[in-house]
């Protein structure tokens, strides 16, 4: 982990210092020639010591987080720190053994295997977390296809929020779900804890412990997260067939400082994921409407807008037929009846469960881009 730490950052910085000088980048090829001289230096020889194809893997992983910066799709890459998260990817020569997993020139390693696949392994990552706890990721090449989309089932409209983390309405009844709220919960221990980090003298043994102190709150309050959006996400996905969400700006709408934290807390945008790899896994079909729709300040019942509607505002009655909404639920109702408009328009909605169509307003549904593979290639 410490080779390919150190490769990466020896070749992001050469990649930075080629374009500042010439005004092109490196290739993948061009950065792996690079390898043999530096193994053959003496102050690198070092390198020698780590498997090969791990450092050609951290190769391919830095050329495309390159391309999908290029592409828009993630940030610069940045450099790697010995106290975050460390890695190593084994793409060839792995295998699982009865009480571990099998890698090149360290044996096997002795491993809880929660469950297998039928297929080929295909890479192999060991993952070192701040909080010193090792998971391996296996890579499994299963042959399984994608099953087609299937329409046959409900439509529900999702309206994601900060005082209820969503509400749901899918034709006949409306739920709404409590915002669990894991930082708030823990954030009297995390200051607590950071302020102890904070008074330690930095490169000190009772630093590093500290530091962990604080990793484990982090990663309490991560799994916690990851729990509550995994089986939420599951409970949607088995009772509909269509989910319909809106296409929040989450990065605008982190601006504003009030809202900043309870907004990254919630996790809207790996909430949405899960509903879409779970959808796809189901043949179902997610659909995000456009983010300057008016679902909220629109009446579900007579499709009266208002001109504006504060976030104070939680209920209002609606001056044209006078229908008292509730505001959460009338924009779940209005994005589930956009999402069944667009369904129609598209020519997908002969199967679908739906109801009434909107007939106005509307734009065309911007799905997400999702990061380019990093498996590395791998050959007989």
């Amino acid at each position: 982990m410490g080779c390919t730490r150190w490769w990466w950052n020896y070749a992001l910085n050469l990649c930075n210092e080629t374009y500042q000088q010439t005004g092109k980048g490196l290739s993948q090829v061009a950065l792996n020639q690079v390898l043999p001289k530096l193994k053959k230096s003496q102050e690198t020889a070092w390198l020698k010591e780590c498997y090969s194809q791990v450092l050609q893997s951290t190769t391919l992983n830095l050329t495309k987080a390159f391309k999908n910066f290029f592409e828009k799709r993630a940030k610069y890459p940045r450099f790697k720190s010995y106290h975050g998260r460390q890695s190593a990817q084994y793409p060839q020569n792995t295998s699982v053994v009865d009480n571990g997993v099998k890698i090149p020139q360290v044996g096997v390693i002795k491993a809880s295997i929660h469950r297998l696949f039928d297929g080929q392994l295909k890479t192999v990552t060991i993952t070192k977390t701040p909080t010193r706890k090792y998971y391996a990721s296996l890579l499994f090449d299963t042959e399984q296809q994608t099953p087609e989309v299937v329409l046959t089932g409900k439509v529900v409209g999702i309206d994601l929020g900060l005082k209820d983390f969503c509400i749901t309405h899918d034709g006949s009844k409306t739920a709404k779900y409590a915002n669990p709220k894991y930082h708030q919960k823990h954030q009297k221990n995390l200051a607590r804890k950071q302020a102890k980090l904070a008074r330690k003298k930095k490169g000190s043994i009772s630093r590093q412990k500290a530091r962990q102190l604080v990793a484990r709150i982090h990663e309490r309050i991560s799994n916690a997260r990851q729990d509550f959006l995994h089986k939420l996400s599951r409970k949607i996905v088995n009772d509909n067939q269509v989910v319909v969400v809106e296409n929040l700006n989450i990065k605008g709408m982190v601006c504003n400082h009030k809202l900043a934290k309870a907004i990254s807390d919630v996790g809207w945008g790996i909430f949405v994921n899960f509903l879409d790899y779970k959808l796809q896994q189901k043949g179902g079909l997610l659909i995000e409407i456009d983010r300057w729709f008016p679902s909220s300040k629109t009446c579900c019942n007579c499709l009266y807008q208002m001109s504006e509607m504060p976030l104070d505002v939680r209920e209002w009655t609606c001056p044209s037929c006078g229908t008292h909404h509730d505001r959460d639920e009338n924009a779940s109702k209005n994005i589930r009846t956009e999402g069944i408009r667009q369904l129609s328009v598209l020519g997908t909605r002969t199967a679908a469960e739906g109801g009434e169509v909107r007939p106005k307003g509307g734009h065309k549904s911007v799905l997400r881009h999702s990061p380019v593979s990093s498996e590395a290639p791998t050959s007989a």
